[in-house]
């Protein structure tokens, strides 16, 4: 018999192996789609021979990543190169912990889920410099140096777009930010302040280095970039760390903006799934449809733009919520 003092950590820990599992699962069908969307979007079948219609293709994919020799590179910090993937990946584990996917469907129940996303999801930036500084390659340190760049940019506008949700809901629990939306389109914070909604997702994008914004890996300029001498399930452990984070930071965009787990026809984890894989399939579409843009071009976009934006519109919510009483 389980003492019930220790239920909240039992319920932690089922969730964290349920959640790693799902990372697993999710970087299969995300694989999948990203090939397919790929495919059509540019006017080919994608995938098509391994499996119906490709099905078993991502699962071809992972067995390669899984066979492939570890190589270390013989003038690397070894330490720091192999301690960068686990860097990358561990964490992201934890970002799933306070996400509500239903109204009991959580890991951890705490008052400051925002602030706990935000703090940890900041170890991923210096999980990507040390894989580019530690293999001592050229283009992994450009590689690494461009994504402390973009990633200190793009926080700027991406936590004010998400202090001015703060505000309006006041406060940074994202059930309560969940509930105090309501089940219909109209209520959604997205819907209501739609700048600061689109603010946030030109950031994430930034954030997770999703082309347009893929500077940091950019094949055409940096072979792989920061991962450019990682081999096997090195390579694997950043390419899962992506993906996951793609989910995490859609997640926190379907909570803050379009209303989570609840919709108009009986509110549960179905409606919180259908909206997060909507603005995954948005960003893997942008990624097929609009061409790579330069680093300068990546900078000014935030701070020419971005970052006024969102502090005019943090201004405006702060008038508006006064006003409003």
């Amino acid at each position: 018999m389980i003492n019930p003092e220790y239920y909240p950590l039992v319920r932690m820990v089922i969730f964290l192996v349920a959640m790693m599992a799902f990372v697993g699962l999710n970087a299969l069908v995300l694989v999948y789609a990203e090939r397919k969307i790929a495919g059509h979007v540019q006017r080919r079948p994608g995938p098509f021979h391994v499996g119906w219609h490709g099905l078993l293709q991502p699962l071809a994919d992972a067995g390669k990543l899984m066979a492939k020799q570890l190589l270390t590179p013989w003038s690397s910090d070894k330490l720091l190169f192999w301690a960068a993937p686990l860097l990358s990946f561990l964490p992201v584990i934890l970002l799933f912990l306070p996400i509500p996917f239903g109204e009991t469907l959580y890991g951890l129940n705490v008052n400051l889920g925002v602030v706990l996303i935000l703090a940890f999801s900041g170890l991923n930036v210096l999980a990507l410099c040390l894989a580019g500084w530690a293999s001592n390659n050229k283009y992994g340190l450009l590689g690494a140096a461009r994504a402390v760049a973009q990633s200190v940019a793009y926080e700027i506008p991406l936590l004010i777009s998400v202090l001015t949700v703060a505000l309006m809901s006041g406060s940074l629990d994202l059930h309560a930010i969940t509930v105090q939306q309501g089940a219909w389109p109209w209520q959604w914070y997205g819907v209501l302040n739609p700048l600061a909604f689109f603010i946030y997702f030109i950031s994430i994008l930034g954030e997770t280095n999703r082309a347009p914004f893929d500077l940091p890996e950019g094949e055409s300029e940096l072979t792989a970039g920061f991962h450019t001498e990682y081999s096997g399930m090195g390579f694997g452990m950043f390419f899962l760390s992506e993906y996951a984070n793609m989910v995490v930071v859609c997640c926190v965009a379907s909570i803050l903006f379009l209303g989570g787990y609840q919709g108009p026809i009986e509110s549960g984890w179905w409606w919180f799934l259908l909206k997060v894989y909507a603005l995954l399939f948005i960003i893997i579409w942008m990624r097929w449809t609009f061409p790579r843009v330069r680093f300068d071009q990546l900078l000014n976009i935030n701070w020419r733009w971005l970052t006024p934006l969102a502090l005019l519109n943090l201004v405006g919510t702060v008038i508006v919520l006064r006003l409003a009483g």
